[in-house]
């Protein structure tokens, strides 16, 4: 198993990101509120955490839903995944939407969100004037079949 060293500094109150078990890929984060937040359904809100990184370059941490929160709320993260790069030093705060049926109240310390830590590869762009053919083609949004 590979590790990286992650800086990482909390606001008074904010839970430090964890595993939940061995074999976790992501580690839970919460929500840091002064008040309980309310999300209607159909709605979204921005939810802080007051965590901030100091992320290693050449690595990205991934912003992903809980799963249990998804399936059991229809609450999950809008902007899947959301990434936060090297460079960023500003609050980790979560975009969730309530795809739900029913309103959505969200409590300080409650897990929100997973992070992933992933090492990121940089493209290099280059200009032509065509492209390699492929069997697929131009072919997209279900051109595969069902």
């Amino acid at each position: 198993m590979n590790k990286v060293n992650i800086k990482c500094m909390a606001s008074a109150g904010a839970v430090i990101p964890a595993y939940k078990t061995s074999g976790a890929a992501g580690a839970d984060i919460c929500a840091l509120l002064s008040e309980p937040v309310i999300i209607k359904k159909g709605e979204r809100a921005i939810i802080p955490t007051g965590l901030f990184f100091s992320i290693p370059e050449g690595y990205e941490i991934q912003v992903r839903p809980r799963s249990g929160l998804a399936a059991k709320n229809g609450v999950t993260v809008l902007n899947t995944p959301g990434t936060i790069d090297s460079d960023y030093r500003g609050e980790l705060k979560v975009i969730l939407i309530n795809l739900g049926s029913e309103d959505f109240t969200v409590n300080s310390g409650d897990r929100i969100a997973q992070i992933i830590v992933a090492p990121v590869t940089i493209g290099s762009f280059e200009l032509t004037d065509s492209l390699d053919e492929t069997e697929r083609g131009a072919g997209g949004f279900g051109s595969t079949g069902k």
